[in-house]
């Protein structure tokens, strides 16, 4: 093995976060014939150019002193507090050859995305929060949502919805299980989605709201497509694959991690809109997966996936919700799509190896 790829994430008291994506990972690299490890922030000697690098054994992770990697990949999922201080040095600085680059948060990329005629067919209004957008948006809007730029996994969104002469809120705060309530007034509207803003917020992190859509293709359910684009092993981008999510009864979002469970998109689709729809609706959540990556990589280069939130509304209308350049992947296990789950994780270490071997300019 003579081509070291290093996985730079976040590894707390607790241990590293999603370790079996990252078991998975070094497992896959073996298979590719490259050396693999896990490293976060503090496990790098600047002094001495080494990294303390974890593989998994057993049930274990076991550490030792490494090599330099000839090139890395950035999973660490950042959120604007303290103990990340470290982290940014690190992408800004020049200690490693990244096969990704940096992003910019939700909010920014709706903005971005907003000045694109290719696109505008498929963007809610999106606007940053303060007391008078939000009064105007739900005025003009049944449903909406309040959510941190830098949010993942459903964290901190709160949905509102004006029903009748009340107003009804779901929201799963970060440290807590979902909750709800019903209010009667603006002004208590107003005054708990403040409370939410300042107790959710992470840091100096900003929220913004979005217009809120028709999603409950089941009765009750929030549902949305995950769709997961990818670069392989040519540089080239693919629809590595697509599954709906469908959220728990009176939950703001539908992420499998917060309860939500998984089905076939084409399944799902032919049966609420008949197969000939379908297929146009499949075709049009990659059209638009595939325009966007396109965009975005002319503003911030060359980048390696990312994870789609789709809404599909109960007309079969196309909207795009967010993207992730971390995505999770777990998608097509809990699908019992296993060979899609092996090529979404090794998909990555795939195009940094052809980075490696094409010599091509990447962030330094």
């Amino acid at each position: 093995m003579d081509r070291r790829i290093g996985i730079l994430t976040y590894r707390g008291s607790r241990g590293f976060a999603e370790p079996e994506f990252l078991r998975r990972l070094v497992k896959e690299g073996k298979a590719l014939g490259v050396e693999v490890y896990v490293f976060s922030p503090q496990d790098i000697d600047l002094v001495l150019q080494r990294i303390n690098g974890f593989e998994p054994l057993a049930e274990r992770w076991t550490c030792k002193w490494r090599e330099w990697p000839d090139i890395v990949i950035d999973h660490y999922r950042y959120y604007p507090l303290k103990k990340h201080k470290h982290y940014l040095p690190i992408r800004g600085g020049n200690l490693f050859t990244f096969a990704n680059n940096r992003f910019a948060n939700k909010f920014r990329i709706h903005q971005l995305l907003q000045q694109e005629p290719a696109l505008s067919q498929w963007l809610p209004e999106t606007v940053g929060f303060s007391q008078k957008s939000f009064e105007e948006m739900l005025n003009r809007y049944p449903i909406l949502y309040v959510k941190p730029t830098n949010g993942s996994g459903g964290r901190s969104i709160l949905r509102v919805e004006r029903k009748g002469d009340r107003f009804l809120l779901y929201g799963r705060p970060k440290k807590m299980a979902r909750r709800q309530e019903s209010l009667s007034s603006m002004g208590a509207v107003m005054k708990r989605v403040r409370q939410w803003v300042e107790r959710e917020k992470q840091g100096g992190e900003q929220f913004f709201l979005q217009q809120g859509l028709d999603l409950s293709l089941l009765p009750g359910r929030t549902v949305d497509a995950r769709l997961l684009v990818q670069k392989d092993g040519g540089g080239t981008w693919r629809m590595t694959g697509m599954g709906m999510r469908v959220g728990p009864v009176h939950s703001s979002t539908s992420n499998l991690h917060s309860g939500g469970h998984a089905l076939p998109a084409g399944g799902f689709l032919a049966e609420r809109f008949g197969t000939k729809l379908a297929e146009m609706i499949i075709h049009q959540c990659k059209e638009l997966a595939m325009t966007t990556v396109e965009i975005l990589e002319k503003q911030f280069g060359p980048m390696m996936e990312f994870g789609f939130d789709l809404g599909i509304d109960t007309t079969g209308r196309v909207w795009f919700i967010e993207m992730n350049p971390k995505p999770g992947r777990d998608i097509f296990r809990k699908l019992g799509q296993f060979e899609r789950y092996q090529m979404a994780v090794r998909r990555p270490l795939e195009y940094a190896l052809y980075l490696l071997k094409q010599d091509l300019p990447v962030e330094k």
